[in-house]
């Protein structure tokens, strides 16, 4: 068992492109998950319609553009550049300030404010008006109490828990973890098995006198050591990159990481028991595995915004229940108590793929 073990070690390691893919994917998936795909907006860049020119709007559109919101791309004029401002392709919204601005702000007591949004780009467009809404408000109950008026509105206060600036890298990072766990183990280990039968040194394993639950072992120990090495990299890129807290137990996030990986390795072998070639494998593995990860997890899309059958469909993929547990720990800080049945899940999918695999492999050696 031992030897078959460190066989199994010396062969991934002159693999050089299974090394690339078991440690590089990781790294550049949390980095481009971070970095690029993120739904947070950041500088802007918008053109101002400025028709009054007084002190209140200037000092209002400082407000706009010291926020980190906000790049001012462009001064209009008119309102024949508004629409020439948007075909450009750079211009995300134009603020449009009436005439006679503050004397009508002073005389009448309000005063109008457009906002003109490119809506190409949905979510973005909504985010930029909420934020350009928010400031004008501020700015205007600012100045009434400034005044000592008193304001005409209700004031709503909200608290962000558990992410208080909205960073989006807070959602992402959950998922990617479960992603790449689930891809890589899969992935890595139907190949390895599959690897076996094309290069024909599965005789020379069936004829041996390891029984498959040895085989099975001997393929997964390197692949579990390795996958754990991958989340403990992925955990310091969260951290010491992006500021990911835990805020949970540690141990806790170790341990069930570790049976998270235990049920995607299975899996792997289960794949690698129904394929004949390497390229079988890599696809059932990328492909049967990585859109249904993505879309029925709860990673990027809420499932209760699902049609029904989709949300059904959700409940036999593991990485839904390992998504949860992680936000919970990392986010909430809180104990097994709170999701011992997503954990009973998982370890259910886990027994059930061991017992499928070696029951597979059993048939091959008959």
């Amino acid at each position: 068992m031992y030897a078959f073990i460190k066989k199994e070690f010396f062969h991934i390691f002159r693999d050089y492109r299974s090394m690339l893919i078991l440690f590089g994917m990781p790294v550049v998936q949390v980095l481009l998950f971070g970095f690029a795909i993120t739904t947070d907006i950041n500088d802007a860049k918008i053109a101002i319609l400025d028709h009054s020119k007084d002190p209140v709007t200037r000092e209002l559109t400082q407000k706009l553009l010291s926020s980190k919101y906000f790049i001012l791309e462009e001064n209009l004029q008119s309102n024949n550049q508004i629409e020439k401002a948007f075909q450009s392709g750079n211009i995300k919204e134009v603020i449009v300030f009436e005439q006679g601005f503050a004397e009508k702000l002073e005389r009448d007591g309000t005063a109008d404010v457009q906002l003109i949004l490119d809506a190409t780009e949905p979510n973005t467009a909504s985010m930029l008006s909420a934020y350009s809404s928010g400031i004008i408000n501020t700015y205007s109950l600012q100045q009434m109490q400034a005044a000592n008026k008193i304001p005409l509105s209700i004031q709503t206060e909200s608290m962000m828990l558990y992410n208080p600036e909205l960073k989006s890298v807070y959602m992402f990072v959950p998922g990617v973890i479960t992603i790449l766990l689930m891809l890589v183990s899969a992935m890595m280990t139907s190949i390895s098995i599959t690897r076996e039968k094309e290069m024909g040194t599965m005789e020379a394993l069936l004829v041996s006198p390891l029984k498959p639950i040895h085989i099975i072992i001997g393929k997964v120990i390197p692949y579990v050591l390795l996958s754990f090495i991958n989340l403990l990299v992925i955990l310091l890129l969260a951290n010491f990159v992006f500021g990911m807290p835990v805020q949970g137990s540690m141990t806790l996030l170790l341990l069930e990481s570790i049976l998270f990986i235990v049920m995607s390795l299975a899996l792997g072998i289960l794949i690698s028991t129904i394929s004949k070639t390497q390229q079988q494998a890599m696809l059932l593995s990328m492909f049967a595995l990585m859109l249904p990860t993505i879309l029925l997890s709860g990673f990027i899309f809420p499932i209760e915004n699902m049609p029904a059958i989709l949300q059904w469909i959700s409940y036999i993929m593991p990485p839904r229940y390992f998504i949860i547990i992680i936000k919970n720990i990392m986010l909430k800080g809180v104990g097994i108590a709170y999701f011992w049945k997503e954990t009973l899940f998982i370890l259910a999918f886990t027994l059930f793929f061991i017992g499928m695999s070696v029951k597979k492999f059993k048939v091959r050696l008959e």
